[in-house]
């Protein structure tokens, strides 16, 4: 139980830290509104736990290991999102609301679900977590599901106080030109998140 609560603290700061998957929930909650905010971070959460099952498999040894695999996933990762920067720095404002407000649930949940699963470095992340906190003399698949959910559902939890957060500071950006700067201030972002991973290593 003490290396539990232990692996909640870790998990916590780490969702906490500001990161791509942070501000595309804080941008949709301004700019698409609470209800399409909670889309993407369903999608978020599935792409995290979907990453963390990778982990566990031989497909996460093989991405920890290949230099080819890794780097595929992780140049797919920054062009998407330079993808969404760019979407953001050229996206209008008519009236305080922005075109990107028509996107559908399932668009948010898609953006969620690509900006968290496409970069690679989560995969070696929970490769090097997981062991610290599981017990080998115990079952490791009870041990390792519990892990797995946990952290998804922590990033529910974290991502909806920061999206709610979000969501009443709106009524601080009232004017048009307050929602072009967000949008070129999230847009900067995700290209420089974007251009970090391209050039970052393992």
């Amino acid at each position: 139980m003490e290396s539990y609560l232990i692996y909640i603290g870790v998990a916590i700061t780490t969702i906490l830290l500001p990161g791509p998957a942070v501000m595309l929930t804080i941008n949709n909650s301004i700019q698409k509104g609470l209800l399409k905010s909670f889309a993407g971070i369903l999608g978020i959460s599935l792409a995290i736990l979907l990453v963390a099952i990778i982990s566990a498999t031989s497909l996460g040894v093989v991405l920890a290991s290949s230099a080819v695999a890794f780097n595929i996933i992780k140049i797919a990762g920054s062009v998407y999102l330079i993808y969404l920067g760019i979407k953001m720095l050229r996206s209008e404002v008519t009236n305080n609301i922005t075109k990107e407000q028509e996107g559908s649930f399932l668009k948010c949940f898609m953006d969620g679900f690509l900006v968290s699963v496409s970069n690679p470095k989560a995969v070696i992340f929970f490769m090097s977590i997981f062991p610290q906190f599981i017990d080998l003399t115990q079952e490791y698949t009870q041990q390792f599901i519990l892990l797995a959910a946990t952290f998804s559902f922590l990033v529910i939890v974290i991502h909806t106080i920061y999206a709610v957060f979000a969501f009443y500071a709106k009524s601080r950006l009232s004017s048009r030109n307050d929602n072009a700067i967000l949008n070129k201030i999230s847009g900067g972002v995700f290209i420089s998140f974007g251009v970090g991973l391209a050039a970052s290593g393992k």
